[in-house]
């Protein structure tokens, strides 16, 4: 069973429809308690609005420590929020993440270097399509090529602490990091579930991926 958690702020019916649509065997659920995300063989985290608001309601739902031991034990996909929720704190609010992942989450800005080719600041929140270059092969990626097209919206980025857990980066003004990888964990800033056929891979990928 694939289990899309939801814990109130997660971008739900359009994940559902995406793996249902890639997987059209596979039995996937959107689930809201502990229990079936325990007995899940794969989990899927979404995540939408402010990192703040997110786990503030992951922890009223009661489902932060099963969400937490998935991300140790099963494949788990962490999208958007749900990808910046799994560092250790979020400058949006100062928040204190799952800390699965070491590294924080850092706001786009004109000090960061996210400034046109004229020097002008750019737009926040960043929103419409952008390349992805991959620094690493994963078994996700499988079919899906360096420079592919992926859908962002969003204002924050995560930053992390090891470089290693970089899986994928793409460009607003400067580069930043917008997917990570490591063992069972796969994570992207950009909605595969929103990103046509590159996106489409990535979900197909998923649900046969043995970590």
């Amino acid at each position: 069973m694939i289990a899309i958690v939801d814990y109130g702020s997660g971008n739900l019916r359009s994940v559902l429809r995406a793996f249902r649509a890639v997987a059209p065997q596979a039995d996937v659920q959107i689930v809201d308690s502990a229990h079936a995300i325990g007995r899940a063989d794969r989990v899927v985290f979404p995540g939408q609005g402010a990192m703040h608001d997110c786990m503030a309601s992951l922890v009223r739902s009661g489902l932060r420590d099963a969400v937490l031991t998935a991300c140790r034990t099963k494949p788990f996909f962490g999208i958007c929020v749900g990808e910046q929720m799994l560092f250790d704190r979020s400058e949006e609010g100062n928040t204190d993440g799952l800390g699965a992942l070491p590294g924080e989450v850092v706001l786009f800005s004109a000090d960061r270097g996210a400034r046109d080719h004229l020097g002008r600041p750019l737009k926040v929140p960043h929103m419409g399509w952008n390349e992805v270059c991959w620094r690493a092969p994963h078994p996700v990626l499988r079919g899906i090529e360096s420079g592919d097209w992926f859908y962002f919206v969003h204002s924050f980025h995560a930053e992390p602490s090891n470089r290693a857990h970089v899986l994928g980066e793409s460009e607003y003004g400067a580069r930043f990091t917008c997917a990570v990888a490591r063992d069972n964990i796969i994570a992207t800033q950009f909605h595969p579930e929103k990103s046509a056929n590159s996106g489409l891979k990535m979900l197909s990928n998923f649900v046969t991926w043995n970590p």
